[in-house]
């Protein structure tokens, strides 16, 4: 039996130990899957129950050298202490900070261009800077040598070994000069400056990516925040406070003016304006009065409503979004496995550059000056760690996706914020993706009677049908505020129509093909009239009361009003759009005329739809399937990348790859666009952490890069990346 469970991992300070966690993890026998995050420090892992289990890869994680706790989705407990690491991080940096400031002051002397700068003879004291940099490299650096040696000992290299080598090599050998010379008038060249700028600056640097990073959290924070805790229970004509998650459908609430929704359920009583925005990203409120539904996290604004509650506390859409949201942010994206290759070798390859940068320096360039070999040496350690190379994909899918949620869009994992920027195919379904998915009255013709008797008289005809152009009709008549009298002797006429006795007077609603087969009278003007109705492809019913023609109601399924607009900003990308639906083609080429779009295929089943896709795949497209979530199931699985219009109360998130809540077309061009800009983001933070490495690297082996330089360089190249994913919050 398979089991999927989420791990929060703590101690990972480069992409390596990324990669070695999951190296360890996946040799376990049962894991199937593993995938850890250095951005968000969580693992997923998916094992078999009968092999193995989460305590025992917990246990694996504890071994290798990083703490590791079951993933409690307690976000506010995980906030605290990401605060508290950042608070000793901070501690950390100061107090090494306040010891490097002489150990800095004293590193004047060394230099001709600083002489006007006057540096006490203490700080020059070789004694005196081993004592400062005993409690840097020793007491706040004691983290770096204890993540080193469980590295090590578990057959890998990380960021650490790099630190710990490249500062043990500056600290050791200035221990060495300085109890040679011991008593000696002349100070010998030391490089306890070395060792404590590399570890004040890397402590700056964690420091500061920590404090970027919460930011690329911001959006999976908002969602958090529209959480309640209590609610108002309404029970026996009074109101007591309930805690949400002991709420149980059925259950009646009051949501006053002002407060949040704290559940999803129906009104049952109100009328008010409650703002979605955070939920669906649509900005202007909506207005909720009896039987709509409302959802958890939205805001009530004018006046009171009672509410039914529908759904269990961890079954609401907000729920739901959230835990999309946060797989999605713990998920790598294909691009990722570039930095898993390279990181996985990297370190490695850096001690041996390192040690070839020693011997060349110290054999051919300054022949026995064991100083400098060790002065380049050290560079090259510390310049090359891959901080930056780890947190390139991770740090901008947090942010895109998050970025995405805010504006209603889903995105199941990371690889479709990157497959679906590749796209070169969009299939879009008809009814209810382009077209609103149910029927509405679009034309009225009325003869002989007013508008309000002709609805009052035929909404209560179509009141006792269930067929959905009769529901459209009864709607309509809602809509105008018409009453509705009682209908009797109601008979259905077999795929025609159907009469009724209303108010005394006789009434049949039927298609015109009836009233021609039975040779009852169209006025010419009405004809004409029904005529063009049908040929824009509408439903067309013609009424005749007390036997006489009264007028004649067209109904149709309605595009929707952002279609137009979204295959042609669809077609501005250069995607090929293609219409699939299981109509015929006459209503399908009406609504491909309205659209824009050209190339249709009518008539096809779910499976064709699928089988058409393939079709597709194997002439080298990638397709994007958009469809309702629900018949068109098979086609969103078998598309590289499958959009569910989620649609009121029933969001088909299970359906699809991505979600676009509330069914808003519009949405897909805005999820291409942002898988776009994720991407470029992405490729710029590689381009960034390579060009980087490839740069620095040799200018560190040459000399034209003091190791404590190296230092600074390495902890703001990360701080970058995080700032560059952070520019797509704007979006």
């Amino acid at each position: 039996m398979k089991e999927t469970a989420h791990i929060e991992i703590s101690g990972m300070y480069c992409a390596a130990c990324a990669a070695r966690i999951e190296k360890v993890v996946s040799k376990i026998d049962g894991v199937e899957e593993v995938q850890v995050n250095l951005a968000t420090e969580k693992g997923r892992v998916t094992f078999s129950k009968n092999r193995t289990s989460i305590q025992e890869i917990i246990n694996r994680i504890i071994k290798i050298g990083y703490d590791a706790k079951i993933d409690r989705q307690n976000h506010i407990q995980s906030e605290l202490e990401k605060r508290r690491e950042m608070t000793v991080l901070k501690r950390h940096f100061f107090v090494s900070a306040l010891l490097t400031v002489p150990l800095a002051w004293a590193m004047f002397a060394h230099f001709t261009w600083a002489s006007f700068i006057d540096v006490p003879e203490l700080f020059l004291q070789p004694l005196f800077q081993f004592a400062l940099t005993i409690p840097i490299q020793f007491i706040i650096g004691f983290k770096f040598y204890e993540r080193a040696w469980k590295a090590l000992k578990s057959g890998s290299a990380n960021m650490d070994v790099l630190v710990v080598l490249s500062t043990s090599a500056a600290f050791f050998y200035s221990h060495y000069l300085t109890f040679t010379h011991l008593g000696s008038s002349a100070h010998p060249v030391l490089y306890y400056e070395t060792s404590a700028f590399i570890i004040t600056f890397i402590l700056l640097g964690k420091f500061l990516e920590a404090r970027t990073k919460m930011r690329t959290t911001q959006a999976i924070k908002q969602l958090y925040q529209l959480q309640t805790k209590t609610a108002t229970l309404f029970l026996n004509g009074k109101e007591s406070p309930s805690p949400v998650d002991r709420l149980s459908p059925g259950q009646v609430i009051i949501v006053k003016s002002g407060e949040k929704v704290p559940i999803d359920g129906e009104v049952v009583e109100g009328n008010s304006m409650v703002d979605e925005s955070l939920l669906t990203g649509e900005s202007i409120p909506v207005e909720k009065s009896n039987g709509h539904t409302v959802f958890a996290g939205t805001i009530n604004h004018n006046s009171n409503l009672k509410i039914k509650v529908t759904k269990r506390d961890s079954e609401t859409t907000l729920s739901q979004i959230i835990r999309i949201v946060e797989e999605a942010q713990a998920s790598k994206a294909p691009i990722q496995h570039i930095a898993d290759k390279v990181t996985g070798i990297f370190v490695p390859i850096i001690i041996v550059i390192a040690l070839l940068t020693f011997v060349l320096w110290y054999w051919i360039f300054e022949p026995g000056v064991l100083s400098a070999a060790l002065e380049k040496m050290i560079a090259v350690l510390i310049i090359a760690c891959p901080c930056a190379l780890g947190l390139a994909t991770p740090t901008s899918v947090m942010v895109g996706s998050g970025r995405a949620a805010q504006s209603g869009i889903l995105f199941k994992e990371g690889k479709f914020l990157e497959l679906l920027g590749k796209s070169t195919t969009v299939i879009l379904d008809k009814t209810g993706t382009l077209t609103k998915g149910e029927p509405h009255v679009t034309d009225v013709y009325v003869e002989h009677v007013s508008e309000g008797e002709f609805f009052a008289i035929i909404g209560a005809v179509e009141g006792s049908s269930g067929h959905p152009i009769a529901k459209a009709i009864v709607a309509e008549a809602r809509r105008r505020g018409v009453s509705l009298p009682i209908a009797n002797e109601v008979v259905a006429i077999p795929g025609y129509g159907i009469k009724a006795f209303v108010s005394g007077k006789d009434v049949l609603i039927a298609n015109p093909s009836y009233f021609l087969k039975n040779k009852l009278y169209i006025p010419p003007r009405a004809g004409k009239e029904i005529a063009r109705q049908e040929q824009e492809r509408k439903t067309v019913m013609a009424v005749a009361i007390q036997n006489r023609f009264a007028g004649m109601i067209a109904v149709a399924d309605e595009v929707k009003p952002a279609s137009k607009a979204v295959v042609s900003g669809l077609k501005g990308m250069g995607l090929d759009v293609i219409m699939l639906t299981g109509d015929n083609l006459e209503t399908a080429k009406a609504v491909a005329k309205k659209t824009g779009i050209s190339k249709v295929k009518a008539t096809v089943t779910p499976q064709q739809k699928a089988e058409i896709i393939r079709a597709l795949q194997k002439q080298g497209k990638k397709v994007v399937m958009v469809g309702d979530g629900m018949n068109d199931a098979p086609a969103l699985t078998v598309a590289d990348v499958g959009i569910a219009m989620g649609t009121g109360s029933d969001l088909a998130i299970e359906s699809g790859d991505i979600t676009v809540i509330k069914g808003d077309l519009s949405k897909v061009v805005e999820a291409i666009q942002i898988s776009k800009a994720t991407m470029t983001n992405i490729k710029q933070n590689f381009l960034w952490a390579f060009l980087y490495n490839i740069i620095s690297i040799p200018f560190a082996m040459l000399g034209l890069l003091a190791p404590w330089l190296a230092g600074a360089v390495m902890a703001f190249s990360s701080v970058s990346v995080v700032l560059n994913a952070l520019r797509l919050n704007r979006m």
